[in-house]
């Protein structure tokens, strides 16, 4: 469990060298099988090996394959539980990154240089940077990220609102995109021309501005929706995160 973020602590240029290897880290700038995807989040987290079948012959000669585990097919509550498993390593491994990255000043260097960027844009405190980069690659390391911050009273409960709906729009937009959208881009008609009038970089670019508006969108909802009970529940929730910082 990360301790409150102190106000007053000091960020020297190990927290800064903390924060961009965290960057970098949770980016996916450095997915790959090469040597260098050991500093990569995605590359680390790994994945399952396939399931393997196994193929016998019954006392009558028919061939039976069977498995073990998930196999193909499952359903109900076990075939649940198994893909459930799946994200227990992928969380506890983010949020063990987030503690050590902590430990090294990179939370208080990202509260420090992206807050004057992200409390414009969306909303949301510097210290949300990481949560908001891992959400890019992940859904599951950004979710359990931003669980953890409100949990220990860093986001209010808007400013969490607000960020849920920057990642719920174009969920892990890297990983996805470029591992299966990208693909449409490679088609060709016919007569050899392009078949998608637009560019990677295009898409990219509406992706991420589609994620701002969305949650300046949730914003201006929330404005409307909650009106001067709102404001006082998030004026109460500032001074308790206000307090939480100055007693740590």
């Amino acid at each position: 469990m990360t301790q409150p973020f102190d106000k007053d602590a000091k960020v020297g240029i190990g927290s800064y060298v903390a924060l961009a290897f965290a960057v970098v880290f949770f980016s996916g700038f450095m997915q790959s099988n090469e040597w260098y995807g050991v500093f990569d989040f995605t590359t680390l987290n790994g994945s399952f090996g396939k399931v393997a079948y196994s193929v016998s012959e019954t006392a009558d000669g028919v061939q039976a394959a069977t498995t073990s585990l998930r196999g193909k097919g499952g359903s109900g509550a076990r075939d649940g539980f198994i893909f459930a498993l799946t994200l227990i390593p992928t969380v506890m491994f983010a949020l063990g990154m987030i503690n050590v990255l902590e430990h090294y000043g990179a939370l208080n260097a990202a509260r420090r240089l992206l807050t004057p960027l992200l409390r414009p844009l969306i909303g949301i405190p510097g210290n949300s940077g990481l949560a908001l980069i891992a959400s890019l690659q992940s859904t599951d390391a950004g979710a359990a990220m931003t669980r953890q911050l409100k949990d220990e009273k860093h986001l209010t409960k808007r400013e969490t609102d607000i960020f849920t709906m920057f990642q719920f729009t174009a969920g892990a937009a890297i990983v996805n995109f470029f591992s299966s959208g990208a693909v449409l881009f490679t088609l060709t008609n016919p007569d050899g021309s392009i078949a998608v009038p637009s560019s990677i970089g295009l898409a990219v670019i509406v992706m991420f501005a589609f994620k701002f508006i969305g949650a300046n969108l949730f914003r201006v909802y929330l404005n409307i929706t909650e009106g001067k009970e709102g404001q006082g529940n998030e004026k109460k929730d500032k001074q308790e995160k206000t307090l939480t910082e100055e007693t740590a």
